[in-house]
This record gives structure tokens, sequence and C-alpha cells, in this order.
């Protein structure tokens, strides 16, 4: 059983509003006491009848509540709210009705028609507050069960993208492998027994929503090795991950593909092959900036598509717009030196 004390205190001091608002009626039917006598009277019954409620729904199993937007208990359901608000308003007015008349002095001026009025004010008073209660909650219960559907399908979308992700790779690295073997066995055999490692570290690290940069960025290293298999002195590369933004999460397989890009489409196309320099920097506002910068062929926003060109950035920008909405971007831009850089820039989840 827990206490969610700060929609408690949100509640109490409703109730505390509506006692106000209870004690100006009193104070027209009963003009002889102040408006204070009155809404110390109103707040013994109101307070009495809240603490009955608020407490007693938790004295309920979860199971028989509708879910609070707040986890746990919420309002109960069926007939047992109607059984608690009925307690509550049963216990203000045997309870608080002679406590608030104790405390404020106003028992002995009372008749039994003004008994009588005050049973019938209790009465209403709690069923209006009781249900303005109930529809909050049911509100809070609907509104839970629609960020969860929300939540849930967003992470399935992630999921199949993802999914579509994990073949492309694949395909693209079997055509690397198939490509080698024609012309050197030998570095095709040591090849294969990287891509066999790549891949197991690969597919099983991505089934997971997110996961830590530095498995990204050992990911990338993994794959770059294996590319450096082929491709020899004609591939270079660096990894720059700061230490302060190891554990920031991040969707998997997020760099992959713009990584891929630049070793087929900037550095194969050179003879002279090229360098990728991998980098993560934070940024202000609790945002981080993802680059991926090649020297190879460089980008040209003018050109026609080129085969398996544009899945791999469709997808990312799939990703980004599907978990983070307009919070991420992708941006590719032309470097002044020649090649071509990719940055993502998302907001800095905690780990």
């Amino acid at each position: 059983m827990r206490i969610h004390w700060l929609g408690t205190a949100r509640h109490f001091l409703q109730v505390v509003a509506f006692c106000c608002v209870v004690a100006v009626l009193t104070t027209s039917i009963w003009p002889r006491h102040s408006y204070w006598t009155q809404l110390g009277h109103a707040l013994a019954i109101g307070l009495i009848i809240w603490s009955v409620i608020e407490f007693g729904r938790l004295l309920v199993p979860a199971r028989y509540c509708h879910p609070s937007s707040a986890g746990g208990h919420g309002w109960p359901k069926g007939w047992r709210g109607i059984v608690l608000t009925l307690v509550g308003i049963g216990t203000g007015f045997l309870v608080g009705d002679p406590l608030g008349a104790w405390l404020m002095g106003t028992g002995g001026y009372r008749s039994a028609r003004d008994d009588q009025i005050g049973l019938v004010i209790t009465i209403v008073a709690g069923s209006v507050a009781s249900f303005f209660f109930h529809m909050r909650g049911r509100a809070a219960a609907l509104e839970a069960s629609r960020a969860a559907a929300e939540r849930d399908t967003t992470e399935a979308r992630l999921m199949l993208l993802q999914s579509q992700l994990e073949p492309h790779m694949l395909f693209n690295t079997l055509a690397t492998l198939r490509a080698l073997i024609a012309v050197d066995p030998p570095r095709a055999e040591a090849m294969l027994d990287r891509m066999v490692d790549f891949l197991r570290a690969t597919l099983s690290a991505s089934r997971a929503p997110l996961h830590p940069l530095s498995a990204e960025f050992d990911r990338l290293r993994d794959y770059l090795e294996l590319m450096s298999v082929r491709m020899g002195p004609r591939l270079a590369y660096t990894l720059h991950l700061p230490p302060d933004l190891a554990d920031a999460p991040i969707p998997p397989l997020l760099l992959q593909p713009l990584v891929e890009n630049a070793v087929h489409h900037g550095l194969e196309p050179h003879v002279t092959g090229g360098r990728i320099d991998v980098r993560a920097r934070r940024l202000p506002d609790r945002r981080i900036q993802l680059e991926v910068a090649d020297t190879g062929a460089g980008h040209d926003p003018g050109a026609p598509a080129r085969a398996g060109h544009g899945f791999g950035l469709a997808q990312v920008r799939e990703r980004l717009a599907t978990r983070y909405g307009g919070a991420a971007t992708l941006e590719l831009r032309a470097m002044n030196q020649g090649g071509t850089s990719a940055i993502i820039e998302l907001p800095l989840e905690s780990p």
C-alpha cells in the first residue's frame, strides 16, 4: 500500500476550497454565526469525509479500483465507490458535525430543524465533492490508459523500424564479403570470422529500445574493423566519446546506417579511400550532438539517388521522429575540404 503524498495534498487543498464555498451557503442560512465560524464547522465535516474516502480507498484491492495516473489505487469501481462515499458522508456527519459544533461553540444554538438542514447540506455537499473526485479519477485513468497505449504503439513502431534495419545491415555486409571472396580468399575468411562476431554482438544488443552510447560506439568499432579487413589502409577512422556521455541512452543502430553510408558512398568510390570520424558532444539544454564525418566523395543534394543510398537515412529520420518528435534532427552537410558530415541532435535522456 503506497500513498502518493503530492496527490493527497492536492486533494486536501481542493476539499478546503470546497468547504470555503459551503461556508458561504451556511452563513446565508444561519446568519447569526460568522463566516469563519461556519468555515470551521464545514472544515470539521468536510475533512473527516475526505479522510475516510481518501485513505479508505487504499483498503480496497487495486484490481477493484480505477488506475491512478500516479500509479496505484484510484477511485474504487462500482458499488465499492458508492459504499465508500456513503461511509465517508455518514462518518462526516456523525463525527464531524458534533466536533465542529464543539470547536466553534455553536452546539447550544441548534434546533432539530437545524440538524435536519445540516444533514441535507452534508449529504448534498459530500455527494457533489465525491462525484467531482470520481470524475477526476475516471479522467485520470483514461488519460493513463491512452498514454500507455501511445507508448506501446511508439515502442512497437521503433522495434519494427529496427527490425527492418537489421537485415539491411546484414545484406550490405554480405555483399562486401562476396566482393572480397573472388579477389582475396584469405582476407575473405578473416572477414567472415570478424563478421560472425560482429553480427552476434549487434543482433543480440539491438533487442532493447535503448542502449548506452558506449555500446553504440563499440558496435561501430566492430563494424569499422570489419570493413578494414576489406579496405585495408584505404580506411582510417577515429571514435570520440566523452566519458560523461558513455551512459547516455540512444536507440540501437542509430549511427550504424550513417557509418555504412560513409563507407559505401563516401570512401569506397575514392581510389585512396579516406577517413571517418565519429564524435559525440554535449550541447546546452540537455542535448547531445552525434556526428559522422567522412573525407570521401561528398554529398550532392541535387544528384539522383543511388541504389540503397536513401534507405538508411530514411530509417534514421523516421526512428528519430517516432521516438523524439520534433525534438531530434538529422542534417547532412557538405564539408569544405570534401566529404560529408551527418549530424544528429537529440535530447539527452537519463540513463
